[in-house]
């Protein structure tokens, strides 16, 4: 065996196969560009790492649950004039999800709140965060199943070790009370631990009407809203607003 099979072995023992991959054409190239020793283990080791970042962002973004579409680059800032480009940029140093800080997005529904949520998840995926994007519905679900039904005990889990958990459209079904218990256990967990998004068509005020409980309401508020940033969207639908584009030009 040479000494060129050798060095394969070893990056596969190493388990560093993507450097092991692209061996014989860096070599090569090495040769022909006449590139020092210290340049060619630059290019090396940094298509290893390129690799490696590449495949961890898939796997974040596999687990996160957001959809690809849902960017902050195709948010319409021009629509929702109540949230401004400057104020979501200046999120994106994520110095607040690094403090287990809080983002609440309150307005009615087709304002955008979602899209935000999901925007802002994505670039926390591509920052390196562990993101889970769950509606309060399914949350709910997964939080009285999870001793029973094994894919509601993964997903637990998956919230337990998030960096940021997205939980969408707080308000739109109201929970009992021994759900309100269940959700009010998460959060307390997530307190000062793990960042929250959430996003809900109800104001503070209205948010006992869907736990059924003042007290618990009261509770999970004092813990949400210690360390947060509030955004009140107003405006039109704008999914409504479009459709009713798409049916004028239609006519």
């Amino acid at each position: 065996m040479n000494k060129k099979d050798i060095i394969k072995t070893q990056l596969t023992v190493l388990k560093l196969a993507a450097l092991r991959d692209i061996l014989d054409e860096a070599l090569i190239k090495a040769e022909q560009d006449q590139i020092s020793y210290q340049e060619l283990l630059y290019e090396l080791f940094n298509h290893e790492v390129k690799v490696r970042q590449q495949k961890a962002f898939k796997r974040r973004f596999k687990q996160s649950n957001l959809n690809k579409d849902k960017t902050l680059k195709n948010f319409d800032f021009s629509f929702q004039n109540s949230l401004s480009q400057r104020e979501i940029n200046q999120l994106l140093d994520f110095e607040w999800l690094e403090q287990a800080f809080n983002l609440i997005f309150l307005g009615p529904p087709g304002v955008g709140k979602s899209h935000m949520a999901h925007g802002l998840g994505l670039k926390a995926v591509e920052a390196g965060y562990k993101v889970i994007f769950i509606s309060m519905d399914n949350l709910i679900k997964v939080l009285k199943t999870k001793e029973i039904i094994k894919k509601s005990q993964t997903m637990f889990k998956k919230l337990k070790k998030a960096d940021l958990a997205i939980i969408d459209e707080f308000g739109y079904l109201p929970v009992s009370k021994a759900e309100a218990n269940l959700f009010f256990q998460l959060i307390t967990d997530f307190y000062e631990q793990t960042s929250i998004i959430i996003t809900s068509n109800k104001s503070f005020s209205k948010w006992a009407e869907v736990l059924g409980d003042q007290v618990i309401t009261t509770a999970i508020l004092d813990r949400i809203m210690h360390h947060s940033e509030i955004f009140n969207l107003t405006g039109k639908s704008y999914r409504l607003e479009n459709r009713e584009k798409i049916i004028l030009k239609s006519e």
